[in-house]
């Protein structure tokens, strides 16, 4: 009985904290601690005071952490928590926790849950204290992965427009996948376990959409650098070419099978749009108009539409 509600609690934790379960049962596994897992990070007791647990009669413990099994130690950005492993009112009691990088705690002898978290990677180990001193490691098995993403040629995309967001590399029975990691700026390093993810690189807001394979190996920064297909595009209703925008213009955009992908209202309708065909319908006061035009990766370019009669749609037209 007690097994089983012990694994129903730790099966939370590393789940709320890391978001990458296999990851981590993997590192919990190369510990020695098996299947065994930490509560949800809201479903742990925290401490009642700043003073690590119980110095008198207790053991002090030197705690490391490595990226690999031959790594050296890291020495800051880690998070230490430790755990009591019996619950109490349904949580387990967190009775330690440290930042930086190694750390030394002076515990109560007895066993303990140890939990080291480096961005979003991180590990679980079970550890026995006694009166003596000793050291205890955690080896995370995680890397780092750097995402950038450019234009055909080589072009640079201006950072504001792009983000990216990681998943897992799995996907699940309905074809989804968790995520892990959501708007994540270019060019910075994201701390992960060792393994594959699924990347989606979004530059603008519309339909500029890249997605990847990517894989993280322990001990190791890996660079990644997506190409996006796309430009940038300024429409404008105007009477007469190369004049001002009309105000209070309504726009539609529709891609090549017809389907609309965005509106907007203003003067101008500037988006990022992946390269390909495309509809324009301008509404302005009861005149509507319309016009084609294509996108060609990496040429920005901007899109007139004429306010004349010829080019005005009845607007009946295309009402069912």
């Amino acid at each position: 009985m007690f097994e089983g509600r012990l694994r129903l609690f730790l099966v939370r934790l590393c789940a709320a904290l890391f978001l990458l379960p296999v990851s981590l049962a993997a590192a919990q596994e190369k510990d020695g601690v098996g299947d065994l897992k930490l509560p949800g990070i809201s479903s742990y007791a925290t401490p009642k005071s700043e003073t690590p647990l119980a110095l008198g009669g207790g053991g002090a413990i030197t705690l490391s952490a490595q990226l690999t099994d031959k790594g050296t130690d890291i020495t800051r950005g880690l998070v230490w928590r430790v755990f009591k492993p019996e619950p109490v009112n349904g949580k387990l009691p967190m009775v330690a926790s440290a930042h930086g990088g190694s750390a030394v705690f002076q515990l109560e002898p007895g066993s303990y849950l140890v939990h080291a978290s480096y961005g979003r990677a991180g590990a679980t180990k079970r550890i026995t204290v006694g009166k003596e001193a000793k050291r205890e490691s955690l080896v995370l098995d995680a890397g780092g992965l750097k995402l950038d993403a450019v234009l055909s040629g080589g072009v640079r995309i201006p950072p504001k427009k792009l983000r990216f967001s990681i998943y897992e590399g799995t996907a699940e029975a309905n074809g989804d996948r968790a995520l892990i990691i959501p708007d994540v700026e270019p060019n910075s390093v994201v701390r992960l376990n060792a393994g594959i993810y699924h990347v989606v690189s979004t530059y603008g807001a519309v339909n500029a959409v890249i997605r990847s394979d990517i894989r993280v190996e322990a001990g190791k920064l890996t660079e990644a650098t997506v190409e996006h297909h796309a430009a940038e595009i300024t429409m404008k209703l105007v009477r007469e070419a190369g004049g001002e925008a009309i105000a209070d213009t309504s726009w539609s955009l529709l891609n090549e099978s017809g389907d609309p992908i965005k509106e907007t209202v203003g003067a101008f309708a500037s988006m990022v749009l992946a390269e390909g065909d495309y509809t324009i319908i301008a509404k302005n006061r009861d005149r509507i108009y319309q016009k084609d035009f294509t996108v060609v990766a990496g040429q920005n370019q901007e899109i007139e539409v004429l306010a004349t009669e010829a080019a005005a749609m009845d607007p009946e037209e295309g009402a069912d």
